[in-house]
Order: structure tokens, then C-alpha cells, then sequence
């Protein structure tokens, strides 16, 4: 009867000392990140500013971390369409997203069903502050200052005011300053920066908002005067102010907007502090260096500035996007 224990216990500690490579493989295979390539859905079309951003910055996080980072455009719907596959996307930090303050903040309020919770479905990586965005107007106006474009407004009673889409920045802009100045500033909504700055060039604005990048085609060409610039100083033309030095009080004119990357919520938090540092690091590296450059953008902050920015910005954005009035689509 010994003997048969003894067998018995023989063959159980053969099985376990077979079993346990296999579970201690799987337990490491699970522990390692990334296990294959990566999706870096960006949410807006190719060649735009967010697309360049997410191909520079992938293509570092490829080099670090030795696995192909896909760059893969799902645009449409405001960032929407790109945003809810990767809130669907399996929690294993082989799925993120690159987009703007936009879909991250406006679409809950602009949208009935964006098809994602930001809070619920996404969390914050690291974002990139936005840069401070110009207010420019249309030579004929005399407009050199807020000043001077306040008393334009007044005397003219109506102005045309050009904005890359309704429930955007330089739409909440427009609300406040009517709200201020009493004034009756007309929001001329484009799709996106490329045909309002057309419209500028034609002559058919008496004023626009956008970033100083795209605004060059305009200001290059003598079309346009920038007045203002929304919160932030451009370091090309720092003799401008902003809009809070020139008096308006608004809270709005307090924040900067941002683009940067989310991930599905259930990521684990090692795998999210990772991606989070691989992007800091990356303000270093020369691809990078020369988008950012171009578009006049700050670096990539970590996870906790990011998420402290989010969380300051977000109740004034909210605040200032339901005060349009925008019935929700």
C-alpha cells in the first residue's frame, strides 16, 4: 500500500513540475508589454496637424519599445468615430488613441451618442497643450487691436466671423465676447481651418480664428492682421496679446485646449505610465522636435499634469460649450 502511495505521489509531482513551466510562461507572457504591434488610431484625417503628431511620436515609442506602432486614420464625427474603436478595444495596452480636446471634451456636449463615455471608457496618457490661437482680421477693417475690433463690431453692427466648425474654440470665443461687449458677432462655420483661411484670402471674412500655422497662407500674403491671440503668447509674435490682457474676462480665455493620447480604461496602470513616459521622452527626440516645432506646440506632459489639466479645463469648457446653446445632434 506504500508502494502505491508513494507511485502516486511520484506521478502528482511529475504532473506539477510539468504544469508549473507552463503556468510561469503564461504568467510572463501576460506581465509583458508589448507582446506585438501596436494601433495608434488617430481620430482626424492624414497629413492634418493630429495625424503628424501621432506618426512622429509613434515612430519613437517604436524604436524604445521594439515592436511596429501602426498608425492607422479613423476619421470622422469630431474625432468620434476613431475614439469609440478604442473605447471597445481590448484593455491590454495594444490599442491608443490620438486626438484632440475636441473629442476628448466637446462631443459629450455637442453629440447625443458619440458612442463613448470619456470618463467611463478612456483614460488620459499624456496630451500636448494647445498653443495659443490667433485673431485675425481683415485688413480693410482697421482692426489692430481688441480695441479696435470691438469698435469695428459696434459701428458695423455685424460681422462675419470665420470658425473651422460650430461648438469649437473660436466659436465659444465669438459667444464670449458678444456676451461682454454686448456685440453681434456671426459665426461663419467652415469645415475645418483649410477653406475658413480661404475664406479669408477671398475677402469674404471680416475676421478668423485659428492656429498660427495654418493662418501663415493669410498672413504671408498681407490678408490679415492677427489682433488677439485666445490665451497663450506665440513665441513668433510675441509683441501680440492675449485676449485677458486686452480685457475680456471670461474664464474660457483661461484655457488652451490640447491634443494627446487615451487608452482603453481598463489598461493596466504599469502599462499607462509606460506609454505616458515614453511620450515625455520623446519631446527629445528630432522627429518630434520638428512637428512640434512646426505647428508651435509645447512638449508632452506626464500622466499626472496630464490628468490635473484635464480635470482643471474640463468644467470651463463644458460651461462654455453648453452656453452656445448648440442643440446636441
Amino acid at each position: 500500500m506504500s508502494k502505491t502511495i508513494d507511485r502516486r505521489r511520484f506521478v502528482a509531482a511529475g504532473s506539477t513540475a510539468l504544469a508549473m513551466p507552463f503556468v510561469v510562461r503564461s504568467a510572463s507572457a501576460q506581465g509583458t508589454w508589448p507582446a506585438r504591434q501596436i494601433r495608434m488610431i488617430c481620430s482626424y484625417p492624414a497629413g492634418g496637424q493630429t495625424d503628424l503628431l501621432a506618426r512622429a511620436y509613434a515612430e519613437f515609442i517604436s524604436k524604445q519599445v521594439g515592436k511596429t506602432v501602426v498608425v492607422e486614420n479613423k476619421p470622422g464625427a469630431s474625432g468620434a468615430i476613431g475614439t469609440a474603436e478604442v473605447a471597445r478595444a481590448e484593455p491590454d495596452g495594444h490599442t491608443m488613441l490620438c486626438s484632440i480636446s475636441t473629442t476628448y471634451i466637446m462631443n459629450r456636449v455637442v453629440m447625443k451618442n458619440p458612442g463613448y463615455d470619456m470618463d467611463k471608457d478612456l483614460t488620459l496618457v499624456s496630451v500636448i497643450p494647445g498653443a495659443g490661437l490667433l485673431l485675425v482680421a481683415n485688413p480693410r477693417t482697421g482692426v489692430k487691436t481688441l480695441e479696435d475690433f470691438v469698435a469695428f463690431a459696434r459701428k458695423s453692427g455685424k460681422v462675419n466671423f470665420g470658425t473651422y466648425s460650430a461648438g469649437s474654440a473660436p466659436h465659444m470665443t465669438i459667444n464670449e465676447l458678444n456676451k461682454q461687449y454686448g456685440l453681434s458677432i456671426e459665426p461663419i462655420h467652415y469645415r475645418g481651418e483649410a477653406p475658413m483661411w480661404t475664406g479669408m484670402l477671398e475677402g469674404t471674412l471680416d475676421a478668423a480664428m485659428g492656429s498660427y500655422t495654418a493662418a501663415q497662407s493669410v498672413l504671408q500674403s498681407d490678408r490679415g492682421t492677427v489682433f488677439a491671440v485666445h490665451s497663450k503668447k506665440v513665441d513668433a509674435i510675441p509683441a501680440i496679446k492675449t485676449l485677458p490682457e486686452q480685457g475680456p474676462t471670461s474664464k474660457f480665455f483661461t484655457v488652451s485646449g490640447f491634443s494627446g493620447w487615451a487608452v482603453p480604461k481598463a489598461t493596466p496602470q504599469a502599462v499607462v505610465d509606460r506609454l505616458a513616459e515614453l511620450c515625455v521622452a520623446a519631446n527629445n527626440d528630432p522627429k518630434v522636435k520638428e512637428v512640434l516645432a512646426t505647428f508651435v506646440l509645447e512638449p508632452a506632459i506626464g500622466f499626472k499634469e496630464t490628468n490635473a489639466l484635464y480635470q482643471r479645463e474640463l468644467p470651463i469648457w463644458i460651461e462654455s460649450a453648453k452656453s452656445l446653446g448648440l442643440e446636441p445632434a
